[in-house]
């Protein structure tokens, strides 16, 4: 599996995508409007009212800055501050640097309080170095890996496989010269696991202390336990467990419908194809799904196809049954919180939406089905088609792969 998520390369502004003609000229109107404005010195707040920033879209929010930024007004910075302190990726935070030293360069007086603050380089003994977390696998299984000096894991890698609903799979502490790191890393990648993380320390604590909860007796826990004390001298260990809600935006209801149109395309992702129901599991469902394409009853195209959907709804809510719709939805929540650590913020509000969604108590029957689980039935049928058809399909999928061939990465 090829790499994805992975964010632009290169400076804030060099080499920016142009936007689309018409969201370019709604971008130039704010300007223009903030502009004239200036001239009649408003408040911070009048100012505010005139910019939308769009935390979903970055390469308007990057414009956005870029133009701002061209503006050698005293008034800028602190707007700039008003609008993107909260800003948490890379990409923006930077643009939000570039912008406030282009204004100091032309002569604007740029407090040093609305400077961005530099992240001090963490201790060499304050705790492991890097933490990388995988996606969430079909069983609610992920791992969790710590690299960091020795002098505070006993090795240089920590290795834990976890379930969200049985704790601790395996722990293994590594030690690995440069050579073998790269062994390492290419054995996940053998196994179609080329996509990971980079995680914050303190996520990657809690998902490892909520799982030393669910089950402290298990073997690989206990693996874990010899490690807690020693862990916790130098790096603080969470008191509660992760929760993804606060470590994302909170959603709109006048954005919901439009991210749940996208968890559609979101559920084709490779990364979902872990989420993928067995071949054996959907068998019934695809020779029903047959029987209605071949009926020889008489049927208008529009009564096929709502039998054929029909079909699908009934084998979305069998293979995802309602009593394990929090247990998805939490799984979501969590893949949300993953595409926004990769940089993929559209992708991660559309997780976030669908999660939302499948989380309500209740769907009455003119609700529908959750979007995201109907495509990705929807694809796993279309993956049985092809095998069918004796077609090769591209997806690393548990449902084309024979199983002495499957890799090792564990799917639903």
């Amino acid at each position: 599996m090829k790499g994805r998520g992975k964010k632009p390369p290169g400076r804030a502004y060099l080499g920016l995508a142009p936007l689309p003609p018409e969201v370019a000229a709604a971008l130039q109107a704010q300007v223009e409007r903030l502009k004239e404005a200036l001239q009649h010195q408003p408040d911070l707040e009048t100012l505010k009212e005139m910019i939308s920033p769009r935390p979903q879209d970055l390469l308007w929010d990057l414009h956005l800055l870029k133009a701002l930024g061209a503006l050698p007004h005293p008034a800028i910075p602190p707007l700039l501050a008003a609008l993107f302190s909260r800003a948490r990726d890379r990409q923006r935070a930077k643009a939000v640097k570039r912008a406030l030293h282009l204004l100091k360069t032309r002569g604007v007086a740029v407090p040093r309080e609305l400077l961005p603050r530099e992240e001090a380089p963490r201790p060499r003994l304050g705790g492991p170095s890097q933490a990388f977390v995988s996606p969430i696998f079909g069983n609610g299984e992920r791992y969790i890996i710590l690299e960091g000096p020795k002098e505070i894991l006993g090795g240089n890698f920590l290795v834990c496989r976890i379930s969200d609903q049985e704790g601790f799979r395996e722990c293994l502490l590594l030690t690995l010269k440069r050579q073998q790191q790269e062994e390492f890393w290419q054995h996940f990648r053998d196994q179609g696991l080329a996509d990971w993380a980079k995680a914050p320390s303190t996520y990657a604590a809690a998902l490892l202390e909520e799982a030393y909860g669910l089950n402290p007796k298990a073997e690989a826990a206990s693996q874990y336990a010899a490690l807690r004390e020693r862990l916790a001298r130098h790096w603080r260990l969470p008191e509660t467990g992760p929760v993804p809600e606060a470590l994302l935006p909170p959603l709109s209801p006048a954005e919901k419908g439009r991210l749940l149109e996208h968890s559609r395309m979101l559920a084709l992702d490779p990364l979902f194809h872990y989420w993928l129901p067995s071949l054996e599991e959907l068998k019934p469902w695809f020779t029903r799904l047959k029987e209605t394409q071949n009926s020889p009853l008489v049927l208008t195209d529009q009564q096929r196809q709502l039998r054929l959907a029909s079909v699908v709804e009934e084998a979305v809510r069998a293979l995802y049954p309602p009593e394990s719709r929090q247990n998805w939805s939490r799984r979501l929540l969590s893949m949300a919180y993953y595409l926004d650590l990769q940089g993929r913020q559209e992708d991660a509000r559309a997780a976030q939406a669908a999660a939302a969604d499948l989380a309500e108590a209740s769907r009455g029957p003119l609700a529908g089905e959750n979007l995201f689980l109907l495509s990705l039935l929807q694809q796993a049928l279309r993956l049985a088609q092809d095998l069918e058809k004796g077609r090769e399909a591209e997806a690393p999928s548990g449902l084309v792969i024979p199983p002495a061939q499957q890799p090792l990465i564990i799917r639903r």
